[in-house]
C-alpha cells in the first residue's frame, strides 16, 4: 500500500497512539482526494499520512488539502511538513526513511517546538519607477549596450538598498527569532517584500498588535499579515542539503504567501 505523506509530528502529542503500534485514523481530518488521514507511529515520531492510489492526479485542490491537514496537525504538535506530492511506495519505504533520519527529525522538532511562522507582505513604490527603462540593444555590443548595463546595475542596487532598509526596519520593529525575506517587482510598478518571521506561539497576539500600530504609521507602504502558520520556511533552513525525505516548505494555502528564498536575506530584483 502506498502512503501519501503530509508531515511529521511528536508521537506524545497524539494520545491515540499511546496503545497502538499500527496506523490509527485521525478522526474528523480528511486528506488529499477525500482519503482518511492516519497517524503512523515511528518510534517517538508520528507520521501523518493517507492511503494513496498512484493513478490519482494531484491538482491545486490537492495542494490546498495538503496544507490544511498540516495546519490541523499543527494545532496539536510541532510539525515538519513534507513537500507536496511526497509518496512512500509501501510501509517499508516509509519506515526506512523515518528511521534513517530520525535523529535529525527529533532535533528539528526540538528547535521548532513552541514556535510559529508569521507572514508579512509589504508593497512599496519602486524607487526607480519614474526613470526611463532602456532596453539593451539586440546586438549586445557598443556604447549604448554598455551604458544600458550600467544604468540597469544602478537601478538594481537602488532597489536592493530600499528593500534592505524596509526589511531591516521590519526586523527591528517585530524582533523575530528568525526570518526569511524575498523581494520582487510587480507589473504595476510596486516592489513586494514577502517576509516570514519565526516567533514564539505565545507572542502571536503581541505580533498582531505590533502589526496594527506599524501599518498605521508607515504611510509609504501597504502591509498585509497572515498567520500563525506551521514553520514551513524554517524547516527548509534546518533540512537544507538533506533530500532523503523531501521535508521542505509547502505553503500551498492560497492565503499564505509563498516565500522560497535561500540566503542572502534580500534578493536582487530583475
Amino acid at each position: 500500500m502506498a502512503w501519501y505523506a503530509y508531515c511529521i509530528g511528536e508521537k506524545q502529542a497524539f494520545p491515540e497512539l499511546a496503545r497502538h503500534r499500527k496506523p490509527v485514523p485521525l478522526e474528523t481530518v480528511v486528506g488529499v482526494s477525500g482519503n482518511q488521514v492516519f497517524l503512523y507511529p515511528a518510534s517517538d515520531l508520528a507520521v501523518i499520512v493517507s492511503e494513496h492510489n498512484p493513478s490519482e492526479n494531484l491538482n491545486q485542490k490537492s495542494g490546498i488539502d495538503h496544507a490544511r491537514v498540516i495546519a490541523d496537525c499543527f494545532q496539536h504538535s510541532t510539525v515538519l511538513p513534507f513537500r507536496f506530492g511526497t509518496v512512500f511506495n509501501d510501509d517499508e519505504a516509509l519506515r526506512k526513511s523515518i528511521r534513517s533520519n530520525q535523529r535529525q527529525f527529533l532535533n528539528n522538532i526540538d528547535k521548532l517546538r513552541g514556535k510559529t511562522e508569521m507572514h508579512l507582505k509589504i508593497f512599496v513604490d519602486d524607487c526607480c519607477a519614474k526613470e526611463l527603462v532602456k532596453h539593451l540593444p539586440p546586438e549586445g555590443v557598443g556604447r549604448g549596450y554598455l551604458t544600458s548595463l550600467r544604468e540597469n546595475a544602478v537601478r538594481q542596487r537602488e532597489r536592493q538598498t530600499r528593500a534592505r532598509a524596509v526589511s531591516f526596519q521590519m526586523h527591528r520593529l517585530f524582533a523575530p527569532l528568525d526570518e526569511e525575506v524575498s523581494c520582487r517587482l510587480t507589473e504595476s510598478g510596486k516592489m513586494v517584500l514577502d517576509i516570514a518571521h519565526l516567533i514564539d506561539r505565545k507572542c502571536v497576539e503581541r505580533y498582531h498588535n505590533k502589526f496594527a500600530s506599524t501599518s498605521a504609521t508607515m504611510r509609504d507602504c501597504q502591509m498585509q499579515v497572515s498567520g500563525p502558520w506551521p514553520p514551513y520556511h524554517f524547516v527548509h533552513r534546518l533540512t537544507r542539503g538533506n533530500t532523503a525525505t523531501s521535508v521542505a516548505p509547502v505553503p500551498m494555502n492560497p492565503t499564505a504567501p509563498v516565500v522560497r528564498i535561500p540566503e542572502p536575506a534580500v534578493h536582487a530584483m530583475a
